[in-house]
């Protein structure tokens, strides 16, 4: 317990809040982001802006720019990262999790998936994978489900629901519960069994990693808990380590964007769009 003579006065408070200015926490977000200790491999540290381990139990939020570079990754096998994305520009248009599936034809995220807006735009694409385990399907977890299954949600307490996370997220960023998308999520897979039963396959391990371009400037929110179809009786998750890095879109003469008719149309609406204003 901290001596209480260190705060009796203002000028003890100052002192010692300022003592304990180099203080680090094992959860938290690197500042500059240069300062990261676990730059990804391959990638220079001085072009980070963004670094940062999210507990588990724990959400971020970010602003990023066009062409921008983010990544997952997963150090322990058991985080879970719950995403949504919005147009930064015009947040009313996010990411539809319906037509990401449903328009390439994906049900099962993994590289070269575009996330597409319900604009048939792409917002981002998936550029690397080395998990394999994600899920477009069940959403997040939510306050019911979470004081069902573990007896409490509460944010703040030892088993936040995902939805409760993202919304404090959008709340930065003066969005509501209503502004926000069913999510995906990463790292805890799901599959549909041959008579249409979810079936969750859990992790593919430690150390994995998701790569994602920003195909528009975006808005990128993150809950990082316990999947909703885990198993386990407890409320388990790991950490899920964030950075990002600046890079170039998706053009419409990439590979990604000629792989299918309607990656095509998407992509060359997202450069139109990008386009007309100067992006």
């Amino acid at each position: 317990m901290r001596d209480l003579h260190q705060t009796d006065s203002v000028l003890a408070a100052r002192s010692d809040a300022r003592a304990q200015a180099g203080s680090q926490s094992e959860y938290m977000p690197y500042l500059p982001a240069t300062t990261s200790p676990f730059a990804p491999e391959g990638v220079d540290p001085t072009q980070l802006v963004w670094a940062e381990t999210v507990a588990p139990g724990g959400y971020t939020h970010r602003v990023l720019a066009r062409g921008t570079r983010f990544r997952f990754d997963d150090p322990t096998g058991d985080a879970c990262a719950n995403l949504v994305v919005l147009n930064a520009l015009e947040p009313w248009e996010r990411l539809n999790v319906a037509d990401t599936q449903k328009i390439p034809w994906q049900a099962y995220l993994g590289a070269g998936s575009p996330l597409l807006s319900g604009d048939g735009r792409a917002l981002a694409t998936v550029l690397e994978d080395t998990s394999g385990r994600h899920d477009a399907f069940c959403g997040t977890s939510t306050d019911a489900w979470n004081e069902r299954k573990y007896g409490s949600a509460a944010p703040e307490g030892p088993s936040p629901s995902g939805r409760s996370l993202l919304v404090k997220a959008a709340a930065k960023h003066g969005l509501t519960k209503r502004d926000l998308p069913p999510s995906v999520s990463f790292f805890q897979g799901v599959r549909v069994d041959p008579e249409g039963v979810l079936e969750p396959i859990g992790s593919a391990g430690p150390g994995r990693h998701v790569t994602f371009v920003a195909e528009l400037p975006l808005l990128v929110l993150v809950a990082n808990v316990a999947h909703p179809l885990d198993p386990r009786p407890d409320y388990v998750v790991g950490p899920l380590r964030v950075h990002a890095w600046r890079g170039a879109p998706t053009t419409a003469d990439d590979e990604r964007s000629r792989a299918t008719p309607e990656r095509t149309r998407a992509y060359l609406n997202t450069v139109d769009y990008a386009e007309a204003r100067g992006l």
